[in-house]
């Protein structure tokens, strides 16, 4: 079965599954990951660090698959783009998010990728949004209202580190969609995965350093081991592994549909939330999150969206 005939459908090509299950597994992973970067070292310089090793390792990439290392000089504003969009603001937001709530939660809230994916590939690509994705969109919006009714409840008492969490995820949300969507254009599947990549998370390094400094000042240091072993296993698997083969799947399937892999990210992250962080399931919050990853995989499973006529 070809791409297009599962998109037709509303399945999954077998050659898709694989790299989506891949990214599932190393992203559910990573947001326990990043919350041992945490409490030492500003945000922006573990976030350089992070890309600036991914960057090390797509050049190593890169020379091997043969992909061109300079950029050509009309390409040089989409990869600045992706840069800030996909690797600055949206990791900046995660981070900040996860200092005021679990790492879980803020991959269920990051689990509505697929929202402004889809609502971007209509006014962008011309993409029609289904009835089944507005009705799996009220579903997964119902149950994050049941996931955070818990917690929010705290807030009235003066704490804003919820909603403030909440927000900040959100933002990372907006940010990531529009990265996803530049690297679904045409002018990006000209280019070499690896080289848009490279430059992309390059940049992404140079940014966060200069935020960094701007900020913070002169490059900070966590002696702790936990610290640079999640470093090194963000920058690597987290980030140069990963990162290649979701874009891969967005070039085969589209941003919208390749979101699929935020349904279960949740649960995955939920469960080294629960282990690690000490995350309390209410049966409250247990029924939201079903109904959410319900609702996703709702609007998900209708076939392909036909491009708007005319």
């Amino acid at each position: 079965m070809s791409a297009s005939e599962a998109g037709a459908t509303g399945m999954l090509p077998a050659r898709v599954i694989l790299p989506l299950v891949l990214c599932t597994l190393i992203w559910g992973s990573t947001w326990t990951a990043i919350r041992y970067q945490l409490g030492v070292v500003d945000h922006s310089w573990s976030i350089a660090y992070r890309f600036g090793l991914a960057a090390l390792t797509m050049y190593v990439l890169a020379r091997r698959n043969g992909a061109p290392i300079m950029v050509r000089r009309q390409d040089l504003m989409l990869v600045t783009a992706v840069a800030v969009m996909q690797f600055l603001l949206n990791f900046v937001c995660i981070y900040a998010a996860e200092g005021h709530i679990t790492s879980g939660l803020v991959a269920m809230i990051f689990s509505l990728l697929i929202v402004p994916n889809a609502l971007f590939g209509w006014l962008f690509m011309g993409l029609k949004v289904s009835r089944s994705f507005i009705i799996g969109t009220v579903l997964a919006v119902a149950g994050m209202a049941l996931l955070f009714h818990p917690q929010l409840g705290d807030v009235g008492g003066g704490d804003g580190h919820i909603l403030l969490g909440v927000a900040l995820t959100l933002g990372a949300v907006f940010s990531a969609s529009v990265g996803n969507l530049l690297q679904a254009t045409k002018r990006a599947g000209a280019m070499h995965w690896a080289t848009l990549l490279l430059w992309a998370m390059g940049l992404a390094a140079l940014f966060n350093a200069l935020l960094a400094f701007a900020l913070t000042g002169p490059p900070q240091w966590d002696p702790r081991p936990s610290y640079w072993i999640a470093t090194v296993y963000l920058g690597l698997l987290g980030t140069a592994l990963s990162f290649p083969v979701y874009l891969m799947v967005i070039r085969l399937i589209g941003p919208a549909r390749a979101a699929y892999s935020g349904i279960i990210i949740p649960i995955v992250a939920m469960g080294f939330s629960t282990i690690l962080e000490g995350y309390r399931w209410t049966p409250e919050a247990i029924a939201g999150a079903m109904l959410a990853v319900i609702g996703l995989y709702f609007a998900l499973s209708a076939r392909k969206p036909a491009r708007k006529s005319g």
